[in-house]
């Protein structure tokens, strides 16, 4: 099965890296070639080594390297960049001419000399029409200008960080990742604005590289402001210092203390251990022994239960019985005073025991009294 040749170019120091297909040439990291792009033809510089690769994973639209750069390349190149500086003062002056409020960071021509590429950053858009006509009108070329990010912009020119190094977006760093406060919040750092910002104004990329790490080391560490047993007693963690493992313990008595993680956790080992071996051990319990009844306490104790017999079966007897005889005579309901003629049977309303009138306790409302009613 036929493989293609991928290998990886770049244009631009600690730029993106994009795969062309190298076809039948041997190259090596550092080797300068002449590549076909969407732009036109380009110098770049290789900085992955081949690989093969079935035709089916390839990228789309995958341009081939045409040649190997050779000494009259690199002389273009040279041409181009001295008038890539001639070209930047130019459109300096006519954007100082027309006050437009943008900022222009690098000028860029194409090898062929086909385009120049304008880079500019400015807070909102810009209407640079009428500099676009007398820029092409001066170079006799095609003009674009692009608007870039203030991260790109430190990218393009350069400088030097607060560490006293060159900037990393332009020596290695190819892509920006996300960098948050969170990330100066849990390596201890001030949050200071102008000791975690860089050169672009935005908030340090080297913040990044760490994180993890502190991550990892910060599960063994207690926070700030929580009671740990130490010793027979409790202490409160003041301050954490996570790259050394150690932390400063306030006991109750007021004293501080330095504790290692690691003797922190075999203290609080060793009190599980104690705990769990007190429970696991059965209690020792005091039987006292159990004395027998005598012959005659058995006997008086037996007698008694068969002459016992409990108080409420025996009143549940005695108010059935009465249930049973009395039966009261019961006035008919016709007339209040009038008794009832003998042979009639009790009617069923008469039956019914008379219903006492409870007075209703008054309701009581949250109105205060008025002036007149009081």
């Amino acid at each position: 099965m036929d493989t293609l040749n991928i290998v990886g170019i770049s244009f631009h120091t600690a730029g993106k890296i994009f795969d062309f297909d190298a076809r039948d040439f041997e190259l090596n990291r550092g080797d300068q070639v002449i590549v076909e792009t969407e732009r036109g033809r380009a110098l770049g510089y290789v900085v992955r080594e081949i690989r093969q690769i079935p035709p089916g994973e390839a990228p789309p639209k995958l341009k081939a390297v045409l040649r190997i750069a050779v000494d009259s390349d690199r002389v273009m190149a040279q041409t181009n960049a001295q008038r890539e500086i001639e070209a930047l003062k130019f459109c300096q002056q006519r954007v100082a001419e027309r006050n437009m409020e943008m900022k222009l960071v690098r000028a860029e021509y194409l090898f062929d000399g086909s385009k120049i590429l304008f880079y500019f950053t400015a807070d909102g858009r810009i209407d640079f029409r009428e500099l676009v006509r007398d820029l092409a009108q001066h170079f006799r070329t095609r003009i674009e200008m692009r608007q870039i990010g203030v991260r790109d912009e430190a990218k393009l020119v350069g400088g030097i960080g607060v560490c006293g190094r060159e900037l990393c977006c332009c020596t290695y760093l190819r892509n920006f990742a996300p960098v948050s406060v969170k990330m100066a919040k849990t390596q201890g750092l001030a949050l200071n604005p102008t000791k975690i910002s860089g050169q672009c104004g935005r908030l340090l990329c080297c913040l990044a590289y760490e994180y993890e790490t502190y991550n990892e080391l910060r599960k063994n560490l207690p926070k700030c402001g929580k009671k740990v047993p130490y010793g027979s007693a409790t202490a409160e963690v003041i301050s954490v210092d996570i790259l050394a493992q150690k932390m400063t313990l306030r006991c109750e008595n007021g004293d501080r203390c330095v504790v290692k993680a690691d003797d922190l956790e075999k203290g609080l080992d060793s009190a599980s251990q104690e705990q769990t071996q007190s429970k696991s051990e059965p209690r020792a319990s005091v039987q006292e022994p159990v004395k027998e009844p005598s012959r005659e306490e058995v006997e008086s104790k037996n007698e008694r239960r068969g002459t016992r017999h409990p108080a409420s079966r025996n009143r549940n007897r005695r108010s059935g019985d009465q249930t049973k005889t009395e039966k009261k005579p019961v006035q008919s309901a016709k007339e209040p005073g009038e008794a009832a003629p003998t042979g009639e049977k009790p009617t069923a309303e008469a039956n019914r025991p008379r219903r006492r009138n409870r007075r209703r306790p008054r309701r009581r409302t949250n109105k205060p009294n008025s002036p007149e009613e009081g």
